[in-house]
């Protein structure tokens, strides 16, 4: 048998050039993979994390006059793709673009940063998953999530029957057979353009455009500040307020507001609402493509959500048509 010469190579450092067999090759490049996979932090190999106290502007090109295709909350994770001078070339999530190398951390320090914020998160494997008040299949159902939609672990652990979790500003509990469990860090949010569509009238169009600018802001239990903090209802109540609307303070009483629609026929600036059981306690403004953009909670502040991230219990039109 012929004998091969094998050179093994890392990002970080060459290793030993080794004389191997055709086996050991197969072992060794096979340890190789091994410990690149190891060298990886949740899944990134030239891990970037967002220092800032708010959030950090992710442009689509590097100039700070570009516009915006997205934001990192503090302490979100990225892969950094390329540096160049005061721009970082990056992707985190669904986003890719430039950031300031300002305000991101990288290299050892990065990687003891992610192990302080690292997170437990439940992704949902099956269709409809339903979140309880109690850990037992006879407690009430609080509401529903989809498939692929993922949730905050609070209390529980590979291996355990039921995990606690956090959706909006509620919690409950999930049958761990139906959920995988993993440890990820926050990523970027997307900025979705609202796509006009037929019968979106200006309004619409603005006051979509106008609630986007606002994500990335604080979650504040009470509160109705677009920007040192405000709550689901409270994000909504401003937003319309903008627009010569004054509705309720609760999302319970805005859900008297208005006329009840579909989701099916939901237009950009008309109403999503939740539930905790058949009690309302959650809205979203609706954005178009399926999506709302809500203030959820303290981890998160206002972000964009899939409108059916949980089950919807009504929608309400207050826009004119």
């Amino acid at each position: 048998m012929e004998v091969g010469r094998l050179e093994t190579i890392s990002a970080d450092r060459v290793l030993t050039t080794q004389t191997a067999g055709a086996g050991g090759m197969e072992a060794a490049y096979a340890a190789l993979l091994t410990e690149e996979k190891e060298q990886t932090i949740a899944g990134y190999k030239n891990l970037g994390i967002a220092n800032v106290s708010d959030h950090l502007n992710i442009r689509v090109s590097a100039n700070e006059t570009s516009k915006l295709v997205g934001k990192m909350t503090k302490n979100a994770a990225c892969e950094v793709l390329e540096v160049d001078g005061p721009w970082a070339h990056i992707k985190s999530g669904k986003v890719e673009g430039y950031a300031s190398t300002e305000f991101l951390i990288t290299g050892e320090e990065a990687k003891k940063r992610a192990m302080q914020v690292m997170r437990l998160v439940a992704t949902v494997t099956t269709t409809t998953l339903f979140v309880r008040e109690q850990p037992s299949t006879d407690s009430p159902i609080i509401t529903m999530v989809p498939i692929e939609e993922k949730l905050e672990i609070l209390e529980g652990k590979q291996g355990d029957p039921w995990v606690k979790i956090e959706i909006d500003e509620d919690q409950g509990y999930v049958s761990a057979e139906f959920i995988s469990i993993s440890e990820e860090l926050d990523k970027a949010m997307t900025l979705t353009e609202l796509r006009y569509g037929e019968g979106v009238s200006d309004v619409r169009v603005s006051m979509v455009n106008y609630a986007m600018q606002f994500i990335g802001n604080p979650y504040v239990w009470g509160g109705t500040s677009l920007t040192k903090g405000c709550d689901c209802s409270g994000y909504v109540q401003a937003i319309y307020r903008k627009y010569g609307y004054s509705l309720p303070r609760t999302s319970r009483e805005q859900a008297k507001v208005g006329k009840k629609i579909s989701l099916a026929n939901a237009k950009p600036g008309d109403l999503v609402f939740y539930g905790k059981g058949k009690t309302i306690n959650h809205v979203g403004i609706y954005i178009g493509n399926g999506q709302i953009v809500n203030a959820s909670n303290k981890r998160t502040g206002i972000k964009v959500s899939n409108a059916t991230y949980r089950t919807p219990y009504a929608v309400r039109r207050i826009l004119p048509d």
